[in-house]
């Protein structure tokens, strides 16, 4: 579904960090920011806890009476829309992220208490330079969708006649390859937003350093954090941030929780008996996506762990927490 041009006006980017939607637009702590928190691995699930087959979605597709589901705004993820009091432009997108990500509450008995306060669901999209950062704040007790962080990347290599061709082939088909055009900044700028946004909800501070603060990043694999961050800020000349120290692979916790190896977003989603919302490959949507099976593991009665560590001395080196996982 093709993206109507939007006119993007010059102004600060700070003051649309955040969603005006979700249900709670800042995150307020009393914990002190920590450079590094004790933690023990753990190869598999506590033996107090259940095992099982899934149960029945917990999170179906939200469908309020006579309205169908609509894309998100890519202009207004990025706090770029400046259609907002167009009816036809509100009609035909979305605006509010948590709308496809609502809770019922009545399957949320089995929930078990957390490790982490704040999940932090990302899915970065490109292989040869990243073209897509988002990411998303999940609450660990509510399941809710505290907001969101998502930005267009600028490749910093590539010449301009293969960035059009790289982005026709990527985004073209979803049909947002001008939205792409229109936002999209360089890795570092990205980067320094996203610790903004960070710090302004208190999971992460500059001058403390570390890992992030009782939360943890979520991926669908190793490679988001693993390989291709490192990559990309050897490529941007930036160094690796110390928060991409630790993070979850839910493939693993997948796997020791229902006992049933998964590849993949897709195949999670199949045995889960959830349809895909949105584009698959699309950054945005996957996470989404990505997190409705976090909400539906943790609404099963998941415990969800840190499933892996850098080495502080050497970041190359990652240490694998759970004796069972994906290879």
């Amino acid at each position: 579904m093709a993206f109507p041009r939007a006119i993007v006006t010059a102004r600060p980017l700070l003051p649309l960090l955040f969603s005006t939607t979700l249900t709670r637009p800042l995150i307020k702590t009393s914990r002190p920011l920590r450079p590094m928190r004790p933690f023990t691995a753990f190869a598999s699930l506590p033996s107090s806890q259940e095992l099982g087959e899934p149960s029945a979605p917990a999170f179906p597709p939200p469908r309020r009476t006579g309205e169908r589901w609509r894309p998100m705004c890519l202009y207004y993820t990025q706090g770029k829309c400046t259609m907002m009091e167009d009816p036809a432009h509100i009609e035909k997108f979305n605006h509010d992220c948590s709308r496809d990500l609502q809770v019922n509450t009545s399957m949320l008995n089995r929930i078990c208490s957390q490790h982490l306060d704040y999940f932090l669901v990302l899915d970065l999209e490109g292989k040869i330079e990243i073209l897509e950062f988002p990411v998303l704040i999940i609450d660990a007790k509510t399941l809710n969708v505290v907001d969101f962080f998502h930005r267009f990347v600028r490749p910093t290599e590539m010449s301009e006649k293969r960035i059009n061709e790289y982005i026709e082939g990527k985004y073209g088909k979803f049909g947002v390859d001008r939205v792409w055009h229109d936002t999209a900044i360089p890795f570092k700028d990205v980067l320094q937003q996203f610790e903004e946004w960070l710090t302004q909800h208190q999971l992460w501070a500059e001058e403390v350093g570390g890992c992030l603060n009782q939360a943890a990043f979520v991926t669908c694999g190793n490679w988001d954090i693993k390989t291709k961050i490192p990559e990309q800020c050897k490529v941007a000349k930036v160094k690796l941030p110390s928060y991409f120290v630790e993070w979850i692979n839910l493939k693993d916790v997948y796997l020791n929780f229902y006992k049933r190896r998964a590849t993949g977003m897709m195949t999670m989603m199949k045995e889960l008996q959830m349809p895909l919302l949105g584009s698959h490959h699309l950054g945005f949507d996957d996470c989404k996506n990505i997190a409705r099976v976090l909400q539906h593991m943790l609404a099963d009665g998941a415990v969800v762990q840190i499933t892996a560590r850098r080495d502080h001395n050497s970041p190359e080196k990652v240490e694998f927490l759970f004796k069972n996982r994906i290879r």
